[in-house]
């Protein structure tokens, strides 16, 4: 008896549904990750040299505007938090159809016959998570670093402001 589990064929040898739905957990799972590690590297930069305002016009636009590369793209990582458990979860009901469509036509419960639509089924659920969890995160914590460079840069702003009234 040979055992020729693999990942890959875990998702790839079942029907296109499965297919579709475990791509585009990946994709959304790798373009979080993309997400994450620029914000890294921006909050990195941000706490080696951090943002100033200097006396100015619209003092409020600038603060609107030096933030705003900050929350770029947090949406995505907000979006996937919520919605790929869902997306894991519609894999998981599919892959447990499929395992009862198997029972159906081999006229048999056996393990081998529904083994295989349980394991699509876990493994959707389980990459539903793996693209979830760490996009939550990462948007709690990036919101918040965001919320706080926000409320700084807003200090700055009054106190320019205030110094401006005293001086006239």
């Amino acid at each position: 008896m040979t055992n020729n589990f693999s990942l890959l064929s875990l998702f790839t040898s079942g029907n296109i549904m499965t297919l579709l739905i475990s791509l585009s957990l990946v994709m959304g799972s790798v373009y979080s990750w993309a997400i994450i590690i620029e914000k890294s590297r921006m909050w990195r930069f941000e706490r080696r040299n951090p943002t100033k305002i200097k006396s100015g016009d619209n003092l409020e636009l600038v603060v609107d505007r030096l933030i705003l590369p900050f929350d770029k793209n947090l949406w995505f990582l907000s979006m996937l938090s919520y919605v790929a458990p869902f997306v894991g979860l519609f894999g998981t009901i599919w892959g447990v159809m499929d395992s009862f469509a198997s029972i159906g036509v081999n006229q048999s419960v056996s393990i081998g016959v529904i083994a295989p639509g349980l394991a699509t089924a876990l493994g959707t659920t389980a990459l539903g998570l793996i693209a979830a969890v760490p996009a939550a995160i990462a948007y709690q914590y990036f919101t918040k670093q965001s919320d706080e460079l926000y409320n700084r840069l807003d200090d700055s702003v009054k106190d320019i402001k205030s110094n401006s009234k005293k001086d006239k």
